[in-house]
Parts: C-alpha cells; structure tokens; sequence
C-alpha cells in the first residue's frame, strides 16, 4: 500500500473491499491502493472449504479430467507463488 503527500487533496474510491486514493483533478487511472477490507471468514466456512476440497481430490481419483485440472491448478499456485516470493507481491 502506498503513502500519501500531505497538504495535497485527495480523491477517495472504494470497490470490491479496495480503498483507492488519486490526487483530485488527476486521471483515474493514477490511483494508489491505500487500504484493503478483509473479509471475515466464520469456523463452519472453512469447515466446508476443507470438505469440499477433500471431496473434489476423492473424486480426481476416478477422473482424469479433474485430475489434470487439479495439477495444473497447484501448478499454478506453486509458480505464482514463487513469483511473489521472488520478485513481490503483483496482482495482475
């Protein structure tokens, strides 16, 4: 998250849980991410993301297809998050 310029005038905006801030009379599309919302998660939420995990590798077991899909999925986790660890956090 980036700082702001004291004694300068700010345009505030927030979308999908991101506070954004760009200099007033700036374009939109200078806008510098100053805050996140994070989203609480309850117990029985996560409960149920493990069981549907658990399900979904039970059933990769009789299915190629989804079986595939899942190794390139944790392929892909594993090489973005090689990325952020090597080069920074990018949200692209």
């Amino acid at each position: 998250m980036e700082k702001l310029k004291p004694d300068t005038q700010y345009i505030y905006e927030h979308a999908d849980g991101i506070t954004y801030a760009r200099e007033f009379g700036a374009d939109p599309s200078t806008r510098k991410i100053i805050g996140m919302t994070m989203e609480k998660r309850t117990l029985r939420d996560e409960i149920m993301d493990a069981k549907l995990w658990g399900n979904i590798k039970r059933a990769a077991e009789d299915n190629p297809a989804l079986q595939k899909s899942l190794d390139q999925c944790i392929l892909l986790y594993k090489l973005t998050k090689h990325y952020e660890e090597r080069y920074g956090n990018s949200k692209t």
